[in-house]
């Protein structure tokens, strides 16, 4: 928490050097979301039949099992890590768009390889967050 804080910290005084008034809305998290995924845009995974892909390198990964999206299954996602153990474990995952990683990196993804196929999804996986019923979980960790 202490590091979390410090970074806080920093944040504050560079909105205030710049002048930039801070401001605050609980409930949309979208702006955190689409920050990590410009930081990140290079770990995504997509959803489909067949589990979690990389969406470049097409390398099969799992949702680790303690985490809190285990059992909800985003379509798309990014990680912060893959961890080697029994599977290939993605930890400290987020729930993105697709249309997120073009607007944050251009230079690296294309559309076209980001096209959502309108095939079906296995039953109770890749729900979209409106989706979800009463779902907060946008940021998961073990």
């Amino acid at each position: 928490m202490k590091r979390a804080r410090d970074v806080r910290d920093q944040l504050a005084g560079l909105m205030e050097r710049v002048e930039i008034e801070p401001t605050s809305n609980p409930g949309d998290n979208i702006a955190i979301r689409k920050a990590f995924t410009s930081g990140f845009f290079y770990n995504t995974a997509k959803l489909g039949k067949a589990g979690y892909k990389t969406v470049k390198q097409q390398q099969t990964v799992h949702l680790h099992p303690t985490s809190s999206m285990f059992e909800q299954l985003p379509k798309w996602v990014v990680y912060h890590e893959v961890v080697f153990t029994s599977k290939e474990f993605m930890r400290q995952i987020i729930e993105i768009e697709s249309s997120w990683l073009v607007e944050v990196a251009p230079h690296y993804y294309k559309g076209k390889e980001l096209v959502q196929e309108n095939r079906k999804m296995p039953r109770k996986a890749g729900k979209a967050a409106n989706d979800l019923e009463g779902s907060s979980h946008r940021i998961a960790t073990l």
